[in-house]
């Protein structure tokens, strides 16, 4: 059995306008120790995954259907009560995208650190807290002493490590990390995503890491999950994803990165814009900006099939 299953995971926000099909039918696994990298455009649906795991999505948005298998528990059935106490921070853990916006500028980090324990282990005291607190800054690369600073009295890349060592702070086994590297200079968020990988494998963490930087998972994840306008599109290891991609959408995402060795060549872009998903497109949601496109894929949506082993592809050209 998989830490954790995402089985057809659908969720909507409802606008004046009518519902955004933020998700739809999204499915994946999590092994205990793995890290998968969930990659696409800006609003295809990314942290709607993240936000849907730990039940934590806005007061519009809502999981239609679906299941998320944590182990053997269903999180879509658990009342806010058991989401608070069993899954969020001793389950499941996120680190926010910009870490500067998601502490308070009125407290102290060790107070913040400290109110997100007690909160989820009201056995505690504060003192076993601190002294809790004063090993994960070691753990981070912090010194103990600078808990007691407020946020804005820390750099940007101590802000993130502070960040990641509140995630940590109640020993969850999954660790999502929304953009963990945004509005970090790449020297600091090099450093950043290390420390990142050194705590998943010294702790045994699963992670989902997400990111428009394709560069930036295929250093950090053993696989690699691409969405497009609230679908999943491609799923497989990142080696093969990267050497043998296979929708024409990730082969554009691809192609639009810069490699260092190879010869210099104008960057080749995805003609169009992203649907609007209040109506989205019939059949394929990438077909009006597909090169392939076919008429089977502006009426049936294609399902995600197997290519080779464990390498899945939601597309009509995709063959084994």
């Amino acid at each position: 059995m998989p830490l954790l299953d995402v089985q057809n995971l659908t969720a909507y926000y409802t606008i004046k306008r009518g519902s955004v099909k933020a998700v739809e039918n999204v499915s994946f696994s999590l092994e205990e120790g793995e890290a998968m990298g969930l990659a696409g455009e800006s609003g295809c649906g990314k942290t709607t995954v993240a936000l849907s795991l730990l039940g934590i999505l806005p007061v519009n948005g809502k999981i239609v259907r679906g299941k998320i298998l944590l182990k053997d528990t269903d999180i879509t059935k658990l009342s806010e009560k058991e989401l608070r106490e069993k899954i969020r921070w001793n389950a499941v853990s996120l680190i926010f995208q910009g870490a500067m916006n998601a502490m308070n500028p009125m407290y102290s980090v060790e107070d913040q650190i400290v109110e997100a324990i007690k909160t989820h282990d009201s056995s505690i005291t504060k003192k076993k807290a601190k002294e809790r607190i004063a090993k994960l800054f070691e753990m981070v690369g912090l010194e103990p002493e600078r808990a007691r600073n407020y946020p804005h009295e820390y750099s940007g890349g101590m802000r993130q490590r502070a960040m990641i060592a509140m995630a940590l702070a109640c020993n969850p086994s999954i660790l999502i990390a929304d953009e963990p590297g945004t509005a970090l200079d790449v020297i600091v968020q090099a450093q950043v995503l290390k420390l990142m990988t050194e705590l998943r494998k010294r702790l045994n963490l699963a992670m989902i890491m997400i990111s428009h930087d394709l560069s930036i998972i295929s250093e950090t994840c053993d696989k690699l999950a691409i969405m497009y306008a609230g679908k999943l599109v491609e799923l497989g290891d990142v080696l093969t994803m990267f050497k043998k991609p296979v929708h024409p959408y990730t082969q554009g995402l691809i192609a639009a990165f810069p490699g260092i060795y190879t010869p210099k060549q104008e960057m080749k872009a995805l003609p169009g814009s992203p649907p609007n998903l209040l109506n989205p497109p019939k059949g394929c949601r990438f077909n009006p900006r597909c090169p392939y496109v076919m008429d089977i894929c502006k009426k049936k949506t294609p399902e995600l099939k197997e290519v080779s082993k464990g390498h899945y592809v939601a597309c009509y050209l995709a063959k084994k």
